[in-house]
């Protein structure tokens, strides 16, 4: 009779990774984390900003605007009492716009009859 073969051990399963480490401070520890990299980056550019000076000059940037095919400015003055009524009543009524509808009914008419 033959003898039993005998079967191939079996590979070893390999070992299961360590579990990381459970993070603690929680959402806290990860905002002021975040502050903290922001400001980091925020000093990193400023540094390099003032690098890039020094060596080729400041910088000087020109604006120009351009009114092409804006619609033209009511004349100033037109409505302006009635504008600063109703900046003072909500300047005085806080939150409150319902007590300033009359200010903002009369300027509004002085909008569309102007």
């Amino acid at each position: 009779a033959a003898a039993p073969v005998a079967a191939a051990p079996l590979a070893a399963a390999p070992a299961a990774a360590a579990p990381a480490p459970a993070a603690g401070g929680g959402m806290m520890l990860g905002l002021m984390g975040s502050m903290a990299s922001g400001m980091a980056t925020g000093v990193g550019m400023s540094v390099a900003n003032r690098a890039v000076d020094s060596m080729m000059g400041p910088r000087q940037t020109e604006v120009v605007h351009r009114n092409e095919g804006a619609p033209a400015a009511a004349p100033v003055g037109n409505c302006q009492s009635q504008q600063d009524q109703l900046n003072q009543c909500m300047q005085t009524n806080p939150g409150n716009a319902s007590a300033c509808q009359f200010y903002l009914d009369t300027l509004k008419a002085c909008q569309q009859t102007h």
